[in-house]
């Protein structure tokens, strides 16, 4: 009986995460349990790319922890990673959350400490080897990635970043359509973000908090055409966006497991490709002299 006992403790000690997670290589994927002579393997296997995982510290609803971008992110990114080998990067929750600044939790810093923390980020993985960085976004108001990645043209640099940013719909199996039960399937807290959760750390999931409060849309800048910053509390300031209650563990494997290979797909690119560090090293040396640059490039 207490044999018993030891094996069901270790199995949902490593079902939880605690135990290394090895890719068939026999290498971890988690960055911070490499050990140093097993950081230069990763290194190599990995095509010197590295991904970071990007959630945010916020409310989802009453029935959600505040981490759950983090989490369900990290647990994408792992399992991504077991499938196509790449060296993930601890949770990275230095983003954009200011619409959450009211809510209890909210871990919100300025914009000038987001953008430096990020970029010596990025500079210290090239510092150790990594030469191809991958910004894995979990977090819907990261909308900021984009145009950070465009900026690092200012200035030289001898990595390449990739964002890879929320998945849409396209990317979902017809298994996922008919587990489908609400319209609002990718809002705040509700039916994809809740099932995935379910998926992926149950033991979080809070489900007789889900009608605590309305997350109802109130639409209190109704007719407004244009773009203001205060957009989403005006909408939704409980700060959850209806329709966990139809929410499902099986969905959420489901949600879950598309994602993973999606993302395995695109790292599978990302280590394959050649072409952006030339072209980009080529357009540093013709901006450093602009009246140079052949013309008509065919």
């Amino acid at each position: 009986m207490k044999k018993f006992y030891y094996i069901t403790l270790l199995m949902m000690i490593a079902g939880n995460g605690l135990f290394a997670q090895l890719s068939s290589t026999g290498l971890p994927v988690k960055y911070e349990e490499l050990t140093v002579p097993l950081f230069t393997q990763a290194l190599d296997e990995a095509a010197k790319t590295c991904i970071i995982p990007l959630g945010i510290i916020e409310k989802h609803g009453n029935h959600l922890p505040l981490g759950t971008d983090l989490i369900n992110i990290r647990s994408t990114a792992v399992k991504a990673a077991l499938q196509e080998y790449v060296v993930v990067f601890p949770e990275y929750y230095f983003g954009q959350i200011n619409e959450a600044r009211h809510q209890p939790g909210t871990i919100s810093y300025s914009p000038e400490l987001i953008w430096k923390m990020m970029e010596e980020t990025l500079d210290e993985l090239s510092r150790n080897g990594f030469a191809k960085i991958m910004l894995v976004n979990g977090h819907g108001g990261n909308n900021w990635l984009n145009y950070f990645c465009m900026s690092l043209l200012h200035k030289n640099k001898n990595y390449a970043v990739y964002v890879y940013d929320l998945p849409d719909d396209s990317i979902y199996p017809e298994a996922v359509k008919k587990l489908t039960k609400s319209q609002n399937t990718g809002g705040h807290g509700a039916e994809f973000e809740t099932s995935s959760m379910m998926a992926n750390r149950p033991d979080l999931v809070h489900t007789e908090a889900i009608v605590e409060e309305s997350g109802a849309n109130l639409q209190r800048l109704k007719g407004l055409d244009a773009y203001t910053g205060i957009w989403w509390y005006a909408r939704y300031p409980n700060h959850y966006n209806t329709g966990a209650t139809v929410a499902t563990a099986e969905l959420g494997k489901a949600i879950v497991d598309a994602e993973v290979a999606d993302l395995a797909r695109v790292i599978k690119q990302v280590k394959n490709d050649t072409a952006t560090l030339p072209l980009q090293e080529e357009f540093y040396k013709q901006s450093a002299e602009p009246g140079k640059t052949p013309q008509n490039i065919k």
